[in-house]
């Protein structure tokens, strides 16, 4: 018997497993031999989480007291899921484990231990709460965000929720996340003093103090005991970890030093919440004894895709170098698709799943994923044409997002000044403007039929003095924008300049993104040349799109659509990955901020999601049908030619018959002028069809 079962042993369960018949060799070792600290590299599609299930059944198949077992996740969900395929092994009770998230584990702990903290008993504040309580004392200190140049309090909330997990400063916080609002520094200390007083008087903890406040219960006199208490360790995604938490690992590990460790270097993406690639990386530095192990035996994808996320991610050299390999057969090499705009990147992508569909793929088993929720609005066009349901993860489908729904907004009411709704959600958004200001006001407006009598006729509204900044900024906003009667592209650009980019800033921690989402529209915009037809086309997107929800197929039926960021620790048959450019993905903030590695992982994450088929796609020029020469993503440019299949998409005004002359022995689909599918053409046939047709061939 294992030495470690003098420590805490309990009778042994009547179910025995066969190791060597359930896991591979790779997971064997980590069974078998995770005693100590230990690391344990998981690649892609590896089997980690059985793997992790497989040693904690052999903890308590060897007598381990369930007790003093601590199991931490990321999700609460991943507990529950491991605790009942533990259990199911084992035929034991495996309910005396310690097993959840970091902070919900950090709740029971610290109801267990409230004399320590000070607190007779607490109560938790979810985001929602803790953005009013720091917009209570925001305004307890006279801060307006819309009358300074002062983020909003969703923003502090956000840096004050980052420095704490990241056990920086303030100041450090700011230059990290925020650096143009630098000089606000002072303020955002004092709010965050006075937010952690009036939680501590109201006897309330945010997310983050639950942390801090187990953190702080570790270095007291129950500490000792608490770590004693746990006998072993696991760490799931361990890459994903802040330095709060791995600072919470590392003293709750010193006592028996049985801490092991999960996580794949590979997948660390979430720099943007606080997690560090440096706390599995130094694992080994701060642990001198730690077993290192690799999971690189992938289930999941070909060796054809693998080859590419291995060789994209030798680039990268701040990592643990492993590489994976498959067990599932070669079956095509994945396919480069460079497109002539982004249009033409939707049409074959759509018409691609459509095919897949008529071969038996269902919906659900095909995804496209994008590096930001901007690159989605030209497919999600042409997803909505061809009647191809789908589901947006990591957001709002296009035109449903806030940021997008104001500029909309102001084009609006220059298009029909009587628009009450456009008109309150614009006015909001300046400083002295309530919700009973906003309606006062409109009550006015809506009595004219000419928005230059609105905006020029000093006596057409009367508005109060605390009213009256904001709404002289809002006709100055319109009165610019309108001016010349300029396209809808100009217009949006023109409302960007005039201010709306630093309301982004003041009011979203990911204020980037968001701008990137309005970049898109500007771009699909330039395809109009009227107001009118370039509003009413939104207007019958979204009356379609809420139609065809309250009619929508069940969610096992729809086609997944994917920021990278919400696709990890997903998996389908059929990928694609759209808008493959540089300033696209890598992202051009990733750039500016040399990220790149990290950007980097996130290939390799969108890769690693693909089972059998592989498709990234890019266009050559910028914007909806835009003429800016694009160049592929330096990602693609990294990589041997041989690992790919490249598609070449023509599209061309002719005859079949000549295209079947140059092209011989390709298969042609034939599309009418809006890129809808007429049928399949064989080049073998002697049937002359004019109009515009989309080639697609491998080189």
């Amino acid at each position: 018997m294992p030495e470690f079962i003098l420590q805490g042993a309990v009778s042994l369960p009547q179910k025995q497993i066969d190791y060597s018949k359930e896991l591979n060799q790779e997971q064997l070792d980590v069974v078998l031999h995770g005693e100590g600290p230990s690391l344990v590299l998981a690649g892609a599609g590896s089997g980690k989480t059985r793997t992790l299930v497989y040693r904690v059944a052999y903890l308590i198949e060897h007598g381990i007291d369930p007790s003093r077992i601590l199991l931490l996740t990321f999700t609460n969900k991943a507990a529950s899921e491991m605790l009942t395929r533990v259990q199911e092994l084992t035929g034991s009770d495996a309910k005396g484990i310690w097993s959840g998230t970091f902070h919900s584990v950090a709740n029971r702990m610290l109801r267990m231990h409230l004399s320590a903290i000070g607190a007779p008993s607490f109560t938790i504040l979810d985001q929602e709460d803790s953005r009013t309580l720091v917009k209570s004392v925001m305004k307890e200190l006279k801060i307006d965000p819309k009358a300074r140049r002062f983020p909003s309090p969703n923003v502090v909330q956000g840096l004050l929720s980052y420095q704490r997990n990241t056990l920086s400063s303030i100041q450090e916080a700011i230059e990290m996340r925020a650096a143009n609002f630098e000089d606000c520094s002072s303020d955002i200390e004092e709010i965050g003093r006075i937010y952690d007083r009036r939680k501590q008087d109201a006897r309330c903890m945010d997310f983050d103090d639950l942390l801090r406040a187990w953190s702080d219960l570790l270095d007291s006199e129950q500490g000792k005991s608490i770590t004693q208490r746990f006998q072993y360790l696991l760490v799931d995604e361990y890459q994903d970890t802040n330095a709060l938490q791995a600072s919470i690992v590392s003293r709750l590990g010193k006592a028996h030093s049985n801490v092991l460790v999960v996580g794949d270097d590979a997948q660390s993406i979430y720099a943007f919440r606080g997690a560090d690639v440096k706390n599995i990386l130094q694992f080994p530095k701060e642990w001198p004894d730690a077993k290192v192990f690799k999971l690189v035996t992938n289930y999941r994808s070909t060796q054809d895709i693998l080859d590419v996320a291995n060789t994209s991610l030798s680039h990268n050299t701040k990592q643990f170098k492993k590489d994976l390999l498959g067990v599932r057969d070669r079956e095509v090499k994945p396919c480069i698709v460079p497109a002539t705009t982004t249009r033409q990147e939707a049409q074959y992508i759509a018409e691609q799943i459509l095919e897949y569909r008529s071969k038996g793929v269902a919906l659900q088993n095909m995804a496209v994923l994008f590096r930001s929720a901007a690159h989605s609005q030209a497919l999600e066009f042409e997803l909505m044409k061809r009647d191809i349901p789908y589901e947006v993860r990591g957001g709002f489908k296009f035109f449903a997002r806030a940021h997008i729904k104001d500029i909309l907004s102001y084009l609006r009411v220059i298009e029909n000044v009587r628009d009450e709704s456009a008109w309150l959600r614009i006015l909001q958004m300046e400083s002295g403007i309530g919700s009973q200001g906003a309606t006062t006001i409109v009550r006015m407006i809506t009595v004219y039929d000419e928005l230059d009598r609105v905006l020029n006729d000093e006596n057409a509204v009367s508005v109060s003095s605390r009213s009256s900044m904001g709404w002289g900024a809002c006709r100055g906003v319109l009165r610019h924008v309108s001016q010349g009667n300029p396209r809808p592209s100009e217009m949006i650009s023109r409302i960007i300049e005039t201010g709306y980019s630093d309301t982004l800033e003041r009011e979203y921690p990911d204020w980037k993104d968001r701008l990137q989402d309005l970049e898109a529209l500007e771009q699909f915009s330039d395809s109009y040349d009227d107001l009118t037809s370039f509003l009413a086309d939104i207007s019958l997107y979204d009356s379609v799109t809420a139609v065809r929800e309250r009619g929508a197929p069940p969610q096992d039926e729809l086609l997944i659509l994917s920021t990278i960021h919400q696709a990890k620790g997903l998996e389908w048959d059929t990928v694609f990955i759209i808008r493959a450019n540089d300033d696209a993905f890598p992202s051009k903030y990733a750039v500016e901020e040399h990220e790149i590695e990290e950007e980097r992982r996130l290939f390799y994450v969108a890769v690693t999601r693909a089972k059998r088929r592989l498709f990234i796609t890019y266009p050559l020029t910028g914007g909806f049908d835009a003429m800016t020469f694009c160049r592929p993503s330096m990602f693609l440019e990294e990589l041997p030619r041989h690992l790919f299949e490249t598609m070449e998409l023509r599209e061309a005004k002719s005859t079949l018959n000549r295209w079947q002359n140059e092209d011989r022995g390709e298969e042609v689909i034939q599309l009418d002028k809006y890129g809808e599918r007429l049928r399949r053409i064989e080049p073998a046939s002697s049937k002359r069809v004019s109009g515009t047709a989309t080639v697609w061939k491998k080189r």
